[in-house]
């Protein structure tokens, strides 16, 4: 058996893709310090963001998104 590698994705509070940070993520970690770059970002360019809450969905052997934690 072959254990492949998890990829994880961002979403917005809607659970669609993240416009800005939709791209595969190889951990947990490496989404959560994408997402906190560039709310950084965001918060230092002086934009009131109205809603910061996003997800990390994980992808799943049948190839479908599951989230795994919202924040």
């Amino acid at each position: 058996m072959t254990i492949k590698a998890s990829v994880y994705r961002l979403v917005g509070h809607d659970g669609l893709p993240h416009p800005v940070l939709d791209t595969p993520y190889d951990s947990m970690d490496a989404a959560v310090k994408a997402a906190n770059s560039w709310s950084a970002n965001k918060n230092n360019l002086g934009h009131l963001l109205s809603d910061t809450s996003l997800g990390i969905e994980v992808l799943t052997s049948n190839g479908s998104w599951r989230t795994v934690q919202y924040s």
